[in-house]
């Protein structure tokens, strides 16, 4: 399997031409991954570029590549994005993780009322630029094209819906009549909603159905909020044909 690079700057570039990689991406490639002359390796842009190269020279900072094969992959329509509610233990970064390796459009961390974990003040920003790495590596490590985005942290449900307007919204519920795989995909942009250990409270419920969202439940088992969100994924994506 090809190893695979972020390189945000990537432009416009063609098979034939060499493209030199710096930063801290170069350096684990080197001293990581232990990348060699000869080997196959892809560089994305994290917006649909995937760009096949073989690579001809390494140096301790640095390496070069030659473009074998442009790609440019559309964004996938309808586009799916996942509200995480903050978990302690590390659960919800468990989910974000596993959801980008499933394809998801973009994340959202939520502070629902049962959150044990507690974003405030400084928090706010690290723990934000921590989803990022997470959402970084889990592309890398997928070969995805597109980078999902790590939107702004929400601390309440009409925060949180006021920026999900144009989007359909499904809250997992356990106790819900409606299964996901009875729903039908119907907006360009789909977000599942994951509360935290405890649940959803169903005054949170109240005001999500109130502003618009569908109560939803997966199958008779109850899952973890690390695993709750990538089996909804995992049924959307054989829902949309895409698996």
């Amino acid at each position: 399997m090809a190893h695979a690079y972020l390189v945000a700057e990537l432009a416009d570039t063609a098979a034939g031409e060499l493209i030199t990689v710096g930063g801290d991406e170069a350096r684990h490639a080197v001293k990581v991954a232990r990348l060699q002359v000869g080997e196959q390796i892809e560089l994305l842009n994290g917006h649909g570029m995937r760009v096949v190269c073989e690579t001809v020279a390494v140096s301790p900072s640095t390496f070069e590549v030659r473009v074998l094969e442009v790609v440019r992959e559309p964004e996938p329509t309808p586009r799916i994005h996942l509200v995480q509610a903050l978990a302690k233990g590390g659960r919800d970064e468990m989910a974000v993780q596993a959801a980008v390796e499933l394809g998801v459009s973009s994340v959202t961390p939520w502070q629902a009322h049962r959150s044990v974990s507690q974003w405030r003040g400084e928090k706010v920003a690290r723990q934000r630029d921590r989803w990022t790495s997470i959402c970084r590596e889990a592309a890398k490590q997928s070969l995805s094209a597109w980078l999902p985005a790590v939107e702004d942290f929400a601390a309440s449900v009409p925060q949180l819906m006021q920026r999900l307007s144009a989007a359909q919204v499904i809250v997992l519920d356990p106790r819900a009549e409606t299964r996901l795989s009875e729903v039908d995909c119907v907006a360009d942009d789909i977000v599942l909603v994951v509360g935290p250990e405890g649940g959803i409270e169903s005054r949170e419920f109240d005001e999500f159905m109130q502003l618009g969202a569908q109560r939803v439940r997966l199958g008779a088992e109850v899952l973890r909020t690390s695993t709750a969100g990538p089996a909804a994924i995992a049924v959307l994506q054989c829902k949309l044909g895409r698996w």
